[in-house]
């Protein structure tokens, strides 16, 4: 089998032009950037046709460190589904280089089942993340600006709420002072980083419905507490007008192609694990104007990125999927059925058996939200045919709906059973409206302990003594209606990654709450997860270089 990038590089790519044409968008209304790809005004966006769209959600079972495919998923049933003649067209993150350089080596999916350019995609793209990481920065410089200059008039800040971000995985950067030396570098502070797909901004990005509305929501971006005791935000500074300009192009969503030159959008990066996890809305939107069929991600397992996405994203947007697919790969469900992790890719039948447990909370948990589900069996070289009968047979007992993935080897046609399956179950069956986790008119106790006993299966949830302050912080802001984001590990339904399958009556633990004001959204830190991720001992940078005119090292 060929590497992705091999494969990547073979694939002929169409100019993002005809791309744009093949679903009705007109040359003269992309921005290209370069041969293959172009930004999208969001005016195209039209609720009409929104509306009409049937929209797919991809999840998935709880990942091993391998994960389980569910970009390759993604992609892969969009090819499928244009293979049997559905106008499908795919909406998907930007990866991250702190990933891409780190654990995973690139998020573009994977074999025959790519967006592309992949190289292109997985490093600068069309600057998003940057333009990002700017803006956040720049808000961080002129807050403390503000602080240096006005403080002979009495400001102060007693407490500093908005930290610095940057797209690289750097443990040494999660807790730093600012302002050492010279009176003029300004006052001693303590600080840190957060990495970018953490960013308020990013989140603010991918939740906003239009420019106006990413104005209003980076107005209202909690800078810090006064020393009288008041909020201060973006708007006290007036600086809104100029973060809004560096995000003037990042707002636009990216299209792109499949291998089998598919469209695709993909925009918008936040981490499921420590954000909500989702593209942007506008790209969805983008994508379902243009699309019959449209197909999302939410990241990492049906715990994480799915509850987000129910809770926050559509709830916000008014979103309503059709299905939702959970994807399933025997090694993950091995390593939840007690299997040692050298040998997950092993046949094992008794594990693949007892790792099922971990699939069943993920489909129970998905029809809580109302939703019609089917099981994607994420085929890899190493699984065998009585695997793959194991699954099945579990999941027609269960009354849910099975078909097997193999669009990383074979393309469009290997996801034809996984299409032609989809479009059965939205025409016969397709998903109720969603049913919350809880209202928004809840406290945030309430709501984080709907979301930890209902979804993760949590007997109790404590709170730090930090978290127990913003609680009160949140009432005296009038901000109990938000919804919560709950970062935790995407290893284990509990706050504990070496829990694996479907462990009970453990009690989750929430250290710290972030109020996202203009997010307008609460972030509550579970376990020890941490924002910024460090690097591992091998990291993928030591594997990726540019060789006889060829990048290596993404895959």
């Amino acid at each position: 089998m060929k590497s992705d990038i091999e494969i990547a590089r073979e694939c002929k790519l169409k100019p993002i032009k005809k791309i744009a044409q093949s679903i009705g968008i007109a040359e003269s209304d992309i921005e290209p950037y370069g041969q293959f790809i172009a930004k999208v005004p969001e005016k195209l966006i039209d609720e009409e046709k929104v509306s009409k769209s049937n929209l797919i959600l991809v999840t998935a079972i709880t990942p091993c460190k391998a994960g389980n495919g569910k970009t390759t998923v993604s992609i892969g049933l969009a090819l499928g589904m244009n293979k049997i003649g559905k106008k499908t067209v795919v909406a998907l993150r930007e990866p991250s280089l702190g990933p891409c350089f780190g654990m995973k080596g690139g998020a573009a999916g994977g074999g025959y089942a790519q967006v592309l350019p992949m190289e292109k995609i997985n490093l600068h793209f069309t600057g998003d993340f940057h333009a990002i990481t700017s803006a956040h920065n720049m808000i961080a410089a002129l807050l403390d600006n503000y602080i240096y200059q006005h403080k002979e008039e009495g400001f102060a800040l007693r407490e500093k709420l908005w930290k610095r971000v940057l797209d690289v995985n750097d443990r040494c950067l999660r807790n730093i002072v600012t302002g050492i030396g010279a009176k003029t570098n300004g006052g001693v502070m303590e600080s840190g980083f957060d990495i970018t797909p953490a960013s308020e901004i990013m989140a603010i990005l991918c939740l906003s419905t239009s420019l106006d509305d990413l104005r209003r929501r980076i107005d209202n971006i909690l800078l810090g507490i006064t020393i009288e005791g008041k909020p201060f935000y973006v708007k006290d500074m007036g600086v809104s007008g100029s973060i809004t300009v560096l995000l003037l192009d990042a707002i636009r969503p990216n299209l792109v192609q499949t291998t089998e030159n598919t469209p695709a959008f993909v925009h918008g990066g936040p981490f499921a694990n420590i954000a909500h996890g989702c593209n942007s809305i506008l790209a969805t939107k983008m994508a379902m104007t243009y699309g019959d069929y449209v197909i999302t991600e939410a990241g990492f397992g049906a715990d994480l990125g799915a509850e987000k996405f129910f809770n926050i994203k559509c709830r916000k947007a008014g979103l309503q999927p059709k299905l939702t697919i959970i994807v399933a790969a025997t090694q993950a469900l091995k390593m939840h059925g007690d299997v040692a992790l050298d040998d997950i890719k092993k046949p094992n039948k008794e594990g693949l058996i007892r790792g099922l447990a971990n699939l069943q909370k993920h489909i129970d948990n998905m029809k809580s939200f109302g939703q019609s589900v089917l099981v994607a069996f994420n085929r890899f070289a190493t699984d065998t045919d009585e695997e793959i009968q194991i699954v099945r047979d579990y999941c027609e007992e269960q009354g849910v709906g099975f078909a097997v993935n193999n669009a990383f080897i074979e393309g469009g046609s290997g996801a034809v059973e996984l299409a032609n399956k989809v479009v059965e179950m939205i025409e016969h069956n397709p998903s109720a409206l969603i049913s919350h986790t809880y209202a928004n008119t809840d406290d945030v106790v309430t709501k984080i302990e709907s979301v930890c006993k209902e979804i993760y299966g949590a007997k109790s949830v404590s709170f730090g003594k930090s978290a127990i302050q913003q609680m009160t912080r949140i009432k005296e802001l009038g901000l109990s209606h938000f919804p919560v984001c709950i970062a935790k590990t995407q290893y284990s339904f509990s706050a504990d990654q070496t829990r694996y399958g479907v462990p009970t009556g453990f009690n989750i633990h929430i250290r710290d709450l972030v109020i996202n004001a203009g997010a307008e959204m609460i972030v509550a830190i579970a376990g020890d997860i941490m924002r910024m991720p460090g690097l591992p001992k091998s990291p993928q940078a030591e594997r990726i270089d540019y060789i006889n005119g060829n990048i290596e090292g993404l895959s």
